[in-house]
């Protein structure tokens, strides 16, 4: 990969503290210089309602804009309920929209989800998985990452305290970074 890929990070929680907002922090740092992440924060997202498909809030135009410019498109989510964050669906709703005019359409993406317990969100990432290739997002199958332990990863200043997980994140991004460059779409 020669050049520098820019990187949408969405995460599916909008908690200020929240172990997946650290853990994208952590990502984005062990990705630069090659992977540009940015987080786009979504929790300003009004729900998804097609009746505002004629004059879309400005919330959803930021989001569809960033989605389309972007290189590749990362999800970093915990599980709620077994499922994907209602604010990370509504994302993947008002970008897919309206009919025909999906942002996410043939982006590259990755999914990590993270959680305290030992399974990491595995449904989550699973479901996700499901409603991404709907949207057409090729998303990379391997190495898949379910962080469990996820309280215990993080040091005061949000820094990972874990080699391990350092050395498997690492790795997951060098694989992204092939992915990416492997599936995305030319500007």
């Amino acid at each position: 990969m020669s050049e520098v890929r820019e990187v949408a990070v969405l995460v599916g929680s909008l908690r200020k503290e929240s172990l997946n907002r650290k853990l994208a922090g952590a990502l984005a740092r062990l990705g630069a210089p090659k992977l540009t992440m940015k987080i786009v924060e979504i929790g300003d997202l009004p729900l998804y309602n097609q009746d505002l498909d004629t004059s879309p809030p400005a919330p959803w135009t930021r989001l569809r804009e960033t989605v389309r410019a972007a290189d590749a498109v990362l999800f970093v989510t915990p599980e709620y309920n077994r499922s994907v964050p209602g604010v990370l669906k509504n994302a993947l709703d008002v970008a897919s929209r309206p009919y025909g005019h999906n942002a996410w359409n043939g982006k590259p993406g990755a999914v990590v989800s993270a959680s305290p317990g030992a399974m990491g969100a595995f449904g989550a990432n699973h479901h996700l998985r499901q409603s991404l290739v709907f949207v057409n997002v090729p998303v990379m199958a391997q190495p898949e990452a379910y962080v469990g332990g996820a309280g215990e990863l993080f040091d005061e200043s949000g820094a990972l305290k874990k080699e391990t997980t350092r050395e498997f994140l690492i790795a997951f991004l060098a694989a992204f970074g092939a992915w990416i460059e492997s599936n995305r779409t030319p500007k």
